[in-house]
């Protein structure tokens, strides 16, 4: 039998239809409740149209209706498309556009957006709260029949689309397929030590795989999940004792900000019984007040959107501050079952050894089926093909070293910035300042942040006789893309230096900021 999304919900709506599922503000729906509505929305679907393998859409938070309509979709083998809510109308819009989605679940917040969009394919746009001229989801799926459509589904089908932010500026659609995620439910699990009685607390948005990725495996246990709205430490103190929160997943960003807090130290963690932690680099001293504070054992995960979330894991017994091991804090651990790695030299193609630094490869069942309607970039990120069942070597666009068995970061290929666990990619803020009348040149680059880790830099050379401001150009930006992507800080440069081809050197204009730091990753 093919494992796809909907039968996280069949499965444990047999097993357990009365225990709590999910958990949100002012919402609790057993996994009896989520069969029931996601078959709704499945049914309410077919009836606007929507077909196996046709794109709905989704923009919000961390609201229930994510859920139901992923799981409602998958129930007639349709995909999801979580949306960053965070982009800027016209990143949405391209998002929209370019998966052809059919139907469109938006939040009341995000509704003034579509004003501002421009959707040639005119999906039908279903509301949740807020003033509309949109149907209400409620009496969109009133009425609707609570029985399964259950249609057949293939494991190389497509169960969800994340996007990601291209190097070319223009997003990509990351298909993730039936078969990359029934591969990694069990071993997730597993790591994570997960059991039918954990409580797991949600706090990063569904449109990341460390979102969506960490609530899929979650709800294939049978746990309880208790799912906040976007991020509110207040609410995490208040949640770990008052849910009995077992597990949870966070970004090094939120790590540091707790201990920082005023009362953190009062709050009872004893319900911890594990904190794992990725989606970018994290510091020692963040690892180490977060540790103390928390007192659980903490867990490392390393992944991407296209392998599908974790490929290596550095494991509680790994965290060892002040300890012999300690030196193990600064890598991302070992490769997961049935994942395998390859350090390979850019230029050459072939392997490096120990301590080497190179690109990293990942082999595993994990890896993306493709980007969608982009045959070029899937290929570009398999160059050495794959097999008819799409297995093969996948490149990360991460710079690494292996060690002792443990991959350590050392450098992105790709030029890419992680700001807060979001993925910048400086091409984008590129594109944005050049759309500037006052600027001739433009380069942007990752710089060390203390609270973000990174933050993007934009390097500039005015036009002749212009004199834009730091504020301008900012508010230049702010105009065309999503607030995290925005740079920190404008600096005038004389040149920007490129090689023979015309590609900048961001090596090299990147040096002067990571002095003093011994990985050019923070």
């Amino acid at each position: 039998m093919v494992f796809c999304l909907a039968d996280i919900v069949r499965n444990n709506a047999t097993e357990r239809p009365d225990k709590d599922a999910l958990i949100f503000d002012d919402r609790t729906l057993s996994y009896g409740d989520l069969d029931a509505e996601t078959s709704q929305v499945a049914n309410a679907l077919i009836a606007v149209g929507v077909g196996s393998q046709d794109r709905v859409g989704f923009i919000g938070k961390n609201i229930a209706e994510y859920f139901t309509l992923t799981y409602g979709a998958a129930k007639i083998n349709a995909v999801s498309v979580a949306v960053n809510w965070r982009l800027a109308p016209p990143e949405m819009a391209y998002i929209l556009d370019n998966a052809e989605t059919k139907a469109v679940i938006v939040e009341g917040e995000f509704l003034e957006h579509l004003a501002s969009m421009e959707l040639p394919r005119n999906p039908l746009i279903i509301a949740v709260g807020g003033d509309s001229e949109h149907a209400q989801y409620s009496d969109w799926i009133d009425g609707a029949a609570t029985d399964d459509p259950n249609y057949p589904t293939d494991i190389d089908d497509t169960g969800t689309q994340l996007y990601t932010s291209g190097t070319t500026g223009l997003p990509k659609g990351a298909e993730l397929s039936n078969r990359n995620f029934g591969s990694i439910m069990g071993p997730i699990s597993e790591m994570i030590g997960l059991h039918v009685d954990s409580v797991v607390l949600h706090v990063l948005p569904m449109f990341h795989i460390g979102g969506s990725g960490v609530a899929h495996v979650g709800l294939n246990m049978g746990a309880t999940n208790v799912v906040h709205r976007d991020v509110d430490p207040g609410r995490i103190f208040a949640d770990i004792p008052g849910r009995g929160v077992t597990t949870a997943f966070m970004v090094p960003a939120l790590l540091q900000v707790l201990p920082m807090i005023p009362g953190a130290s009062d709050v009872d963690y004893s319900s911890l019984e594990t904190i794992f932690y990725g989606a970018s680099p994290i510091t020692e001293e963040v690892l180490i007040s977060s540790m103390a504070l928390l007192k659980c054992p903490h867990a490392q995960a390393y992944g991407l959107t296209e392998t599908t979330g974790v490929v290596t894991w550095l494991p509680p017994e790994d965290h060892d501050p002040g300890g012999p091991r300690s030196h193990l804090l600064r890598s991302a651990g070992k490769p997961v079952d049935g994942v395998e790695l390859r350090i390979v030299d850019q230029e050459s193609g072939q392997d490096l050894g120990e301590n080497e630094v190179g690109e990293i490869w990942v082999r595993t069942v994990q890896n993306l089926k493709s980007y969608w309607k982009n045959p070029e970039a899937t290929l570009e990120v398999f160059p050495e093909g794959r097999d008819a069942e799409g297995f093969g070597w996948f490149t990360t666009g991460d710079a690494g070293y292996m060690q002792d068995g443990y991959l350590f970061i050392h450098d992105r290929v790709k030029d890419m910035i992680v700001s807060g666990g979001e993925n910048v990619y400086p091409a984008e803020i590129e594109n944005a300042i050049m759309a500037h009348e006052g600027i001739a040149d433009v380069a942007v680059i990752g710089v060390p942040s203390e609270r973000w880790g990174e933050s993007p830099l934009a390097l500039v050379i005015p036009v002749e006789g212009a004199d834009p401001s730091q504020e301008d150009i900012i508010a230049h930006c702010a105009e065309r893309l999503a607030r995290f992507k925005l740079p920190t800080a404008v600096e005038r440069i004389e040149a920007i230096p490129r090689n023979p081809s015309g590609k900048i050197l961001k090596v090299e204009l990147r040096k002067p900021y990571w002095e003093g730091h011994d990985r050019a990753v923070n």
